[in-house]
């Protein structure tokens, strides 16, 4: 089955991540085939929009741990030390280059967000140029309390410095009402509106001639553009530190010896420490 399926409607292109199974969790594949993906509507000249969601109940819930966290897969993000910092940085640039042709492309993109968009998959959800998501679905960065640093950085470029450190601080999820309102995300619909609420935008902005929606898209992102190659290069070796830090080589031991699952709700709920490889006192985990 495709991983990322690519349909033309008229005037849209509709593409979409499809590994529903694992909520579209990211693997080696997905961002290769989203940027082929982006850049074959890119080349259509008679797709003016494009419409990125995600199939089933989720748009992404991130990096498949399963492959990369368990060690099931042949995922190899967390390398036997000494690392060279090289390897990893050269696939996750890949990486962020493939989400960030999402904002390079000379058309506009929308992304729908229904149920998460979570760590890597808020990465690709942030890269488009209008976000609309479910009032109820969720969006955040979960990865910035251990194994992990946004490497596309576009949490600072949509809120600014204080928001964006509020929510990398934390790590915490919110809502998409929520979202909104602090100005990660265009707007917040009820659920059952979504899809026509995407649909309307898409439509309205499809009926704009190619060349002026280009022309709009290139001002509008060259006025944020001129520190973002070198932040997002900063954040892609951070990313691969984050991994191979003490914390990080004890995230994955931990997801090694008790499963992903476990080991990313200790991260998230704050009862495990790091640093020591065991459970914060009073928090009754072994």
């Amino acid at each position: 089955m495709t991983k990322v399926l690519y349909e033309k409607d008229g005037r849209i292109a509709r593409i979409t991540l499809n590994r529903p199974e694992v909520l579209n969790a990211i693997d080696d594949d997905v961002p290769v085939l989203l940027q082929q993906a982006v850049e074959r509507a890119d080349a259509d000249d008679g797709v003016h929009v494009m419409v990125l969601a995600g199939a089933g109940d989720a748009f992404c819930a991130g990096y498949d741990l399963a492959y990369y966290a368990e060690g099931n897969g042949t995922g190899d993000v967390t390398q036997p030390m000494p690392w060279d910092p090289i390897k990893d940085y050269r696939f996750m640039w890949r990486n962020t280059q493939a989400f960030m042709s999402l904002w390079r492309a000379m058309k506009p993109v929308v992304c729908k967000v229904h149920g998460f968009a979570v760590a890597g998959g808020s990465d690709i959800a942030l890269c488009a140029d209008l976000t609309i998501m479910g009032e109820e679905a969720r969006i955040g960065y979960m990865p910035a309390r251990v194994w992990g640093c946004p490497t596309t950085a576009m949490w600072v470029y949509r809120l600014g410095a204080e928001r964006a450190k509020r929510m990398l601080f934390t790590g915490d999820k919110v809502t998409g009402r929520e979202a909104a309102e602090m100005g990660l995300v265009l707007k917040a619909v009820p659920d059952d509106e979504l899809d026509d609420a995407v649909e309307e935008m898409a439509q309205r902005m499809a009926s704009v001639p190619i060349n002026q929606l280009a022309m709009q898209k290139m001002v509008i992102n060259q006025a944020v553009e001129q520190t973002m190659q070198t932040t997002q290069r900063l954040a892609t070796v951070f990313d691969g530190i984050t991994r191979h830090s003490p914390e990080g080589i004890h995230f994955k031991e931990r997801a090694e010896a008790v499963g992903w699952k476990q080991a990313v709700a200790e991260r998230d709920t704050g009862t495990w420490d790091w640093t020591a490889n065991g459970p914060l006192p009073g928090s009754n985990r072994g």
